[in-house]
């Protein structure tokens, strides 16, 4: 059965999404695409509608709700006003399914006792411009040619381009280049119904156009994106909901590959819907309890594209993994490849790492080693531009970008006084990265019964963490440094950044309080979420996307960071405050967490405002609440070591938490989660159940026992 329909609320657009026919769909959330908008119908990077307007007699519809039935699909529900005071009696559905093309269906309901006659009109038009002028509303003026042939209506591009797109519709309407026009009589208590259809088409080879499908029952969202019976379940109504939307948006961002099996995430829709590096990595490593296998797909994708030569044009360097593919979603060969990024590498090796504890095939992560120790080559040769043991960045050429780190505007990397820094640069949590990826690789190597390597990979990352404290601390602010400048002076300002270094670990034990102090401070918090900047800096813009507003997952990071050091004092308080905020955010978006939203404060506007720029659906966002869930069970398997680390302090407000079917290399376990205690049931007898990392993992490094010891676990 279809959802519920939800009151209009949150982002001021829909998108829908098909990323495996390189199609999606931004509207308003009455279901039209408006000329001047950064809205239309995208395929391959080209809008091909640019104008989707519905009318009654000549006037808008009255937008009531609206709802995202499933991955690709959406119902618009409206309203026809009166032409007198009296009630509305008219009510009108737009079906909307998005798949090689966009397919809609509008039934309008007479609920009243008369018959009524309407004329409804579809204006319709194409510019084919560019998806990225669209995003920053600077499309080039444009257009195509125009033709009608019986109910159909087809538009090239006047450039050399070949986009085309064939419009078509059923109802006997009359059709004029860019109108279609019905009469319809709507009978008493009855409906009347029409189909539309937009169906991409190459000027130079016409391709079929696809005809009218029946508006259909979604599939299960998991099928398309999970190829395990994994559940997660809340019993808290709120949680549940956020739950949902995780599954919906992660289905509806999956790219398949040619086995019809998901290969990977994109980044989010309408303005990413491609193969990105960190993205892809960070979305794959949230939702390893609901499928471990996308970490191998994603993790094998990237390997075949990791870098071979050096090429300024592109940044491409040997060892490197790539930040962004411009290509089709298809695509596995270097044109379209850019790979200027400081993080996807060292993150590429932590996932790997990972995808091993969580049960993935030893034999595929062997056949990925090769990449992963070309990856920590790359982090010691070509990412440390000086030398000096930091992983830093500078652009080769005046075409790439500024700043390579996640926070990749150009004007995000400021100190305190909101001067710019001079590159090249060491951010921090980039170390932190590093670290965490050299741990990672000693753990494989000890599973691969490589001991010798094992201790000389952590005897490294022991190097760089006192390495990093020594450089990146400033005493007389309590916190590390948002990065080294090309000076090796810090570059000052508070920012979210160091929350990063406290989930890698890097982070030392006698720094952590302060550290933690500084974070939970006012101009940090906005009330649902961790701040970019913080609101004391020169640079602070709470629309900004890098230097003030809010991201789930940078959250969701912090969050898991903080838990890791829960024994500071602080810590577990400001994770709690944290996880409440972002969860209320998410209410105000109806359950989803968009990209990012502004970084106003909760008191000044007590809802969250939204990002103009956002991409909703957005894989790390809609992953971010797996990654709440896992850090407050405390949740942290090892298959290869046969362990199961489970402590769980969940928030109050989450109720009870069942993980069924959760599936650990050979192992399947079933998880009931209350606030603080657990039961685990189908662990195999030869399997440890403990609250506290096993000394050897790399994630226990520097860890101290929790204070909470109260929380209890037990099996059946």
């Amino acid at each position: 059965m279809t959802a519920p329909l939800r009151p209009l609320a949150g982002t001021a657009t829909v998108s829908l999404v098909q990323p495996d026919t390189g199609c999606l769909c931004v509207s308003d959330r009455g279901g039209d695409i408006h000329r001047d908008a950064t809205q239309g119908l995208f395929y391959r990077n080209a809008r091909v509608l640019s104008q989707w307007e519905l009318t009654v007699e000549g006037r808008a519809v009255e937008q009531i709700a609206f709802d995202n039935v499933g991955p690709g699909q959406t119902r618009f529900l409206l309203r026809v006003t009166p032409y007198s005071g009296c009630a509305s009696t008219v009510l009108l559905e737009r079906h909307r399914i998005l798949g090689h093309g966009l397919t809609e269906s509008i039934t309008v309901r007479n609920l009243g006792h008369e018959d009524t006659a309407l004329t409804l009109t579809l204006d319709v038009d194409a510019d084919f411009a560019d998806l990225t002028a669209v995003k920053h509303g600077r499309p080039e003026a444009g257009g195509g040619d125009v033709t009608v042939t019986g109910e159909e209506m087809l538009f090239i591009d006047d450039s050399d381009a070949g986009h085309g797109v064939a419009v078509h519709a059923t109802g006997e309407p009359k059709v004029t280049p860019g109108l279609f026009r019905w009469r319809a009589v709507v009978p008493a208590q009855g409906r009347w119904q029409t189909e539309v259809g937009a169906q991409p088409v190459n000027r130079y080879r016409r391709m079929p156009i696809v005809g009218s499908e029946t508006p259909r029952e979604p599939d299960e969202p998991t099928v398309s994106w999970r190829n395990t019976p994994t559940r997660v379940h809340a019993t808290a109504t709120e949680f549940a909901r956020v739950l949902t939307y995780t599954e919906n948006d992660l289905a509806a961002l999956a790219i398949h590959d040619e086995t019809g099996a998901p290969a990977y995430l994109a980044a989010g829709a309408p303005w990413s819907i491609q193969l990105s590096g960190r993205d892809s990595l960070l979305s794959a490593w949230m939702t390893l309890p609901l499928n471990p296998g996308l970490a191998l797909s994603t993790l094998t994708r990237l390997a075949a594209l990791q870098g071979v030569t050096s090429d300024p044009h592109t940044e491409e360097e040997p060892g490197r993994i790539l930040r962004v593919h411009h290509g089709p979603v298809d695509a596995t060969d270097r044109a379209g490849a850019c790979y200027g990024s400081v993080d996807t590498t060292p993150l590429f090796v932590m996932l790997l790492g990972e995808a091993l504890r969580w049960g993935a095939d030893p034999a595929e992560v062997r056949r990925l080693l090769p990449a992963a120790d070309a990856a920590l080559t790359w982090i010691d040769e070509y990412g440390d531009l000086d030398g000096d043991g930091f992983v830093e960045y500078r652009r080769h050429t005046d075409r790439g970008r500024i700043n390579q780190s996640w926070k990749d505007s150009c004007d995000c990397i400021n100190d305190a006084h909101g001067h710019r820094a001079d590159p090249p640069i060491a951010l921090a949590e980039v170390q932190g990265y590093a670290y965490a990826a050299e741990l990672a690789r000693a753990d494989l190597a000890d599973a691969f019964g490589d001991q010798r390597n094992a201790e000389r990979l952590r005897a490294r990352a022991a190097e760089r963490k006192a390495r990093f404290d020594a450089a990146f601390w400033i005493p007389e602010r309590g916190h590390y440094a948002l990065g080294l400048d090309g000076h090796k002076a810090h570059i000052d300002a508070l920012t979210s950044n160091p929350a990063h270094c406290l989930w890698t670990g890097i982070v030392a034990d006698e720094r952590a309080a302060r550290l933690v102090e500084s974070l939970a401070g006012r101009s940090m918090g906005n009330g649902f979420g961790l701040r970019t900047l913080s609101s004391d800096m020169a640079a602070y813009n709470p629309m900004s996307h890098h230097n003030g507003g809010v991201w789930p997952h940078d959250t969701a990071i912090a969050v898991a960071g903080l838990l890791r050091y829960r024994h500071v004092p602080g810590a577990k308080a400001l994770a709690e405050t944290l996880t409440a905020g972002l969860l209320d955010a998410a209410g105000f978006f109806d359950g989803r967490f968009p990209e990012l939203f502004c970084g106003f404060d909760r008191t000044e506007f007590p809802t969250p405002l939204p990002h103009p720029a956002a991409c909703a659906p957005h894989a790390i966002s809609a992953a971010a609440p797996l990654l709440l869930l896992r850090s407050w069970l405390g949740l942290q398997p090892d298959v290869p070591q046969r362990t199961l680390v489970l402590h769980p302090r969940l928030p109050l407000n989450w109720g009870t938490v069942r993980i069924g079917d959760l599936r650990l290399g050979p192992a399947t376990v079933n998880i009931t989660a209350h606030a603080n205690s657990a039961e685990v049931t189908g662990l195999p007898a030869d399997w440890e159940l403990c609250k506290a990392v096993p000394a050897r993992s790399a994630q226990s490094v520097d860890t101290q026992p929790w204070d909470d010891d109260q929380a209890s676990v037990a099996t059946n």
